[in-house]
């Protein structure tokens, strides 16, 4: 009963999503507990509170990209539009070009590049940040970060990793 339950939910958010989460129906076959303990995660993948949603999704989709070739970035650049971050600024950060953002958003860009690369340039930009948004936004943006990294990681070391894909920004 609980695995029918599940699927169904699966099925509604495949949907809502628009991409597969095949990744998860095999979690909840397989490892009914791992699946339980993977969607506690699931409040941390959208926590934010303070910081606002223009550095919030462009880090993310940083983050996203730097892990995932396509079906993992479109979401987050679906979620992104439905937070009404502008399709401009979206199609900026999938042409790598943070130059042309505005200065709060190049830095949140150059943070999560700086982070995902373990560069170690991100301290600068981290006080620029932490100036601007606080101490409470720079948590939300750190955990918005690894957050986005572990749903492509955990569908590539299960084999459900899809081959890349034309991000699209959807007006």
């Amino acid at each position: 009963m609980l695995r029918w339950w599940i699927r169904r939910r699966l099925d509604a958010e495949e949907k809502k999503l628009g991409a597969s989460v095949d990744y998860l129906r095999h979690m909840a076959d397989h490892s009914l507990g791992g699946f339980l303990a993977f969607v506690k995660a699931m409040p941390l993948a959208k926590y934010r509170r303070k910081l606002p949603a223009g550095p919030y999704h462009v880090a993310r989709i940083v983050a996203a990209r730097h892990e995932d070739c396509g079906p993992c970035v479109q979401i987050e650049v679906d979620f992104a539009r439905s937070a009404r971050v502008a399709p401009a600024i979206l199609a900026t950060v999938l042409d790598g070009k943070p130059e042309e953002l505005p200065e709060d958003l190049a830095d949140a860009y150059r943070f999560a590049e700086a982070v995902v690369t373990r560069s170690g340039d991100e301290a600068p930009i981290r006080e620029r940040i932490r100036a601007r948004h606080g101490e409470a936004g720079l948590v939300e943006l750190a955990l918005g970060i690894a957050a986005c990294r572990v749903f492509p990681t955990t569908k590539r070391a299960l084999g459900y990793s899809t081959s890349c894909s034309r991000v699209k920004v959807r007006i």
